[in-house]
């Protein structure tokens, strides 16, 4: 079905409508096109929906359980622990909370670095749980047995590995893994800390960088790495806010800009950090200018919650910006009527949250309308999902 968001202004502050065919962006321009249904913008800003690009959906029951956890702790209270309590009933049910949560959020895709896919059952509740949420995922599966089962999915929802990696595996490991990837087609994502001593030289000489690969973090990333990286287009996706949280180390937001890189930009765990990508925006904003010495413009952060975290991601040609033949993954923000159009953007980093989440579109297909997600009741969900976070974090 034909759809126009009418009246609404662009992130530039221009006014423009945005004229959505069989999923996809047709126009974005002046009024005067017909459509089926017509979604009255005015006053709101019409923007591309968030890329979450690093985000373990598993722990949405968890929320706020790990405030004051370290990164050992983490993996004692949370990996061990908590993961091991998961049916595969469990990884349904805290993937539709996780993906109601985002929604929610404006985050219109999503990528799942899902250690919740212990066998083909939980395969198949995450699965399920994605084929009722309406949300465009990439599901990176952090057991290669399900690599191909990832590699036949086409759609809204597609596959990934979720894979151990160098730094913190066997290099022969990763090299095998990473080969299977590659035949498969499938985007290989792995946590990766970077540094002097760290693999990404290794891998750079191996030939095994590109697009084909992400990297979550990389706190340690030194200024070699970050040109091997940017050089070769290998994505790269931060979790400022759970980042400093942990005490992973300083974003490298800066330092791979400097060397020509675009990171994306994620929300990791939801025991200790929020389930949207405003605060990350934040963050990575605060430090960019500290960083830099400069006042760079706030929204120029949007990129790396929307293109860049897309491209980072392996859907740069699908999703991430208001741009025709890109699929329809639109958000509309409210609270910003008062502003001239030249602040627009910035506002949206600096100053809105979830809240002001008005409309969402997935796919060209509304989600999200006046404030309510149209298919998933999240307070419903959250009350069903207390029972699982009690248990899983009293170990089952």
């Amino acid at each position: 079905m034909d759809l126009l968001i009418r009246g609404g202004r662009l992130l530039s502050g221009a006014p423009a409508d945005v004229l959505v065919a069989g999923g996809v962006i047709a126009a974005v321009g002046a009024a005067g096109a017909a459509a089926a249904e017509v979604i009255d913008a005015e006053g709101l800003v019409v923007a591309p929906g968030f890329v979450d690009g690093h985000r373990h959906m598993w722990q949405a029951p968890l929320r706020g359980a790990g405030a004051d956890l370290t990164l050992p702790e983490y993996f004692g209270a949370v990996l061990d622990r908590a993961l091991g309590a998961y049916s595969p009933e469990d990884a349904h049910l805290a993937t539709l909370l996780g993906a109601a949560e985002a929604l929610d959020a404006g985050i219109t895709t999503v990528l799942d670095w899902c250690n919740v896919t212990r066998s083909p059952s939980h395969v198949d509740g995450v699965l399920d749980a994605y084929a009722t949420a309406g949300i465009r995922a990439v599901v990176a599966a952090a057991d290669t047995a399900h690599a191909a089962r990832m590699a036949g999915l086409t759609g809204l929802v597609t596959g990934a590995l979720a894979l151990l990696g160098p730094q913190y595996g066997r290099w022969d490991d990763a090299v095998a893994e990473l080969g299977l990837a590659r035949e498969l087609g499938l985007l290989a994502s792995m946590h990766l800390a970077g540094g002097p001593d760290g693999p990404i030289a290794r891998l750079d000489a191996a030939g095994r960088l590109g697009p084909h690969l992400q990297f979550v973090h990389v706190n340690a990333m030194t200024a070699d790495d970050a040109a091997r990286l940017a050089g070769t287009g290998t994505g790269v996706t931060v979790t400022p806010v759970v980042e400093a949280t942990m005490g992973h180390g300083a974003s490298p937001y800066t330092r791979f800009a400097a060397a020509g890189g675009r990171c994306g930009l994620g929300t990791d765990v939801a025991v200790n950090a929020p389930p949207d990508l405003f605060e990350p925006m934040r963050e990575t904003l605060r430090r960019h200018r500290a960083e830099s010495a400069t006042m760079a413009p706030a929204g120029t952060v949007l990129a790396a919650a929307t293109a860049d975290s897309a491209a980072a991601i392996g859907l740069g040609s699908v999703t991430g910006a208001l741009t025709p033949g890109r699929r329809a993954d639109i958000v509309l923000l409210s609270g910003l009527s008062h502003l001239p159009g030249e602040a627009v953007a910035g506002a949206v980093v600096t100053a809105l949250g979830p809240a002001d989440v008005h409309t969402v579109l997935v796919d060209g297909r509304v989600v999200k309308r006046d404030g309510r997600l149209t298919a998933l009741d999240l307070p419903k969900l959250r009350a069903q999902a207390v029972d699982l976070g009690r248990r899983a974090l009293a170990g089952g």
